[in-house]
């Protein structure tokens, strides 16, 4: 099968993948600050400002200066060659939103769990997600202004993950940071245990 340039100028190449990664974790962990880091195009971000109606249903501890939330998805794209890309999913970090993950997550290459050491519970649900559904991850901890620097065999032992998950620190506002934790992810995910 022949696929055409969607971009002009764009040459078509005789065949073509797209790896699809999840980005997921807690809400203000910096999801769609990673996708828009790294994304080669204006990356696609569906975020709606907080209201009232989230007051006692979501828990915005420990991230009280945020005032916007993901409610569907962030989408991102990064060209490796000619014929091969990257599509980044940013997931929707609260509760309300997880149905969302279903649907993102089909055809998924793997994900990255990023999280917060101040906030490092946040991050059970995604680990729990993956490990359930098979779905290869690493963690990647967003090391934060102020917050603490684990080593990250501590965050692994405290996560209870295998000795095999990969888990990085990164900074997500960086993009060599990002584009270690994703190089980390898919090498890990092609490769295998």
């Amino acid at each position: 099968m022949d696929y055409a340039a969607s971009e002009p100028g764009a040459t078509a190449v005789a065949s073509a993948l797209a790896i699809k990664i999840l980005i997921a974790g807690g809400f203000g962990v910096g999801k769609t600050t990673m996708v828009g880091t790294i994304s080669e195009i204006r990356p696609l971000h569906t975020e709606e400002l907080l209201s009232e109606r989230g007051i006692g249903v979501d828990d915005t501890s420990g991230v009280d200066s945020k005032v916007t939330t993901t409610v569907a998805l962030d989408f991102g794209r990064i060209t490796i060659r000619d014929g091969l890309w990257l599509y980044l999913f940013g997931t929707p970090g609260q509760d309300r939103f997880w149905f969302m993950w279903d649907e993102l997550s089909v055809g998924a290459l793997g994900a990255v769990v990023l999280t917060d050491t101040r906030r490092l519970q946040d991050c059970f649900p995604a680990v729990d997600y993956f490990e359930q559904r098979g779905i290869p991850f690493l963690v990647a901890v967003n090391c934060f202004d102020g917050a603490k620097r684990y080593d990250p065999v501590k965050v692994r032992r405290a996560l209870g993950l295998a000795e095999t998950t990969p888990v990085v620190l990164c900074d997500v506002r960086e993009r060599e940071s990002v584009k270690e934790v994703l190089t980390t992810l898919v090498t890990y995910a092609v490769e295998g245990t």
